[in-house]
């Protein structure tokens, strides 16, 4: 494991900075206890002459929680239910998934 590696962990791991979900696969119904960081950027799309913000919802989630997530697939933290949408990407490292999710 490098430094980097360990500071992912270090930090998924502070009650701080990550939350507990739960992934649920679209085809399988299978169930995983994840650890995920909550990112909420702004997202400008460009329409004509207009320019429109709007709210995003995205997780990073470790590689080593969820190796495979798919479109599709159900996150759910605390109470909220989203699904994943998108392609997932990784890191540069391969250590992190961004997921962009929508409501459920």
């Amino acid at each position: 494991m490098n430094a980097f590696a360990a500071a992912m962990d270090r930090i998924y791991a502070n009650p701080s900075m990550a939350a507990a979900a739960v992934w649920i696969s679209a085809t399988t119904s299978e169930e995983r206890p994840i650890r995920v960081i909550r990112r909420a950027p702004d997202r400008t799309t460009e329409f004509g002459a207009g320019r429109f913000v709007s709210v995003t919802m995205m997780l990073d989630v470790r590689v080593s929680d969820l190796p495979d997530p798919r479109t599709g697939d159900l996150i759910v933290i605390g109470t909220d239910s989203f699904t994943i949408q998108g392609e997932p990407v990784r890191d540069r490292e391969r250590l992190i998934w961004t997921l962009d999710l929508r409501p459920s």
